[in-house]
């Protein structure tokens, strides 16, 4: 039997109603998940996890006013997570808001990848293995490594003053050493003592604007975005910083747009002086990030 109001009609105030009418809303906005968006705006305003939303009161009118309003900014793209000020990356959650790229979930798998290189080293040498971050932004892929794998000293450098304040309260309190700073020539003071260097680099074209996600061009910082005529400047330059970076032996892994699957790799391989230069799928499985290991001597 459907509940009902007082007068026999749904109630159109209870967290379901609101949520199917947010949910219309936003798709017709154009949002591409509109009923998760729907349920995690209302989650954030009722200050409930998502998944007890059928199990909460309904909003008072001071919640459904903020409610539509942010329904309002999100309907106009601006994203999810500016308006709730977090997000969940892997293991963590991260501030994050206007001026910083935020994370996405494509790069947790490169995260990955550092954590289990990280570990590998802790469970084969028993020592503190040294983790670099690269163009670091929120810091995602620096605070997932220090929650993840016990002793590692993780390091990390950031360019822009905006994201750099964002990385740094998330790095508060983990032990992350957090820099201010050009990643082309960041870590002198490490050169030849890193075992894995990891970066999620600006990668898109100059020219490829208009195939941009409307909530990236409108919000994403775009040094966070554009990389040169084709988009390879940033990963050119993590190539050349890991190199100087890592230990013989030390691996670097790198994120790249999809269809930069070849011409990422290349630069790798191109550069003759890497072993095990491979590229790696997104759970879509469309190409996502390359991995190389600094050749050995001899």
């Amino acid at each position: 039997m459907t509940r009902s109001g007082s007068h026999g009609a749904p109630n159109a105030s209870s967290p379901a109603a609101l949520v199917r009418a947010a949910t219309e809303r936003l798709a017709r906005a154009g949002v591409s998940a509109p009923r998760a968006d729907a349920e995690q705006l209302l989650a954030y305003v009722l200050d409930v996890p998502r998944g007890r939303l059928k199990l909460a009161a309904g909003p008072d009118d001071e919640q459904r006013r903020r409610y539509d309003a942010l329904l309002t900014r999100r309907a106009d793209r601006e994203p999810l997570q500016h308006l709730t000020g977090r997000v969940g990356f892997r293991t963590v959650e991260l501030v994050v808001g206007p001026g910083v790229f935020v994370p996405r979930p494509e790069t947790e798998l490169l995260a990955g990848w550092a954590v289990v290189e990280a570990n590998r080293l802790v469970a084969a040498r028993r020592a503190r293995p040294v983790v670099v971050e690269l163009c670091a932004g929120s810091g995602a892929i620096a605070v997932a490594v220090a929650a993840e794998v016990g002793g590692a000293q993780v390091y990390a450098v950031e360019l822009d003053p905006v994201a750099h304040a964002y990385a740094e309260r998330n790095v508060h309190g983990t032990g992350i050493e957090l820099r201010l700073g050009d990643a082309a020539d960041a870590f002198a003071d490490l050169d030849g003592e890193v075992d894995v260097v990891v970066a999620n680099p600006p990668y898109i074209p100059l020219g490829a604007y208009e195939g941009v996600d409307l909530e990236a061009r409108r919000h994403d910082p775009p040094v966070a975005l554009w990389s040169g005529e084709d988009g390879l400047d940033a990963i050119r330059m993590v190539e050349r910083v890991a190199h100087r970076l890592l230990r013989p032996g030390g691996v670097v892994g790198c994120e790249h747009a999809d269809v930069q699957g070849r011409s990422a790799t290349a630069v790798f391989s191109g550069a003759e002086r890497w072993a095990q230069v491979r590229d790696h799928p997104d759970l879509t499985g469309r190409p996502r990030f390359v991995t190389a290991r600094r050749w050995l001597p001899g």
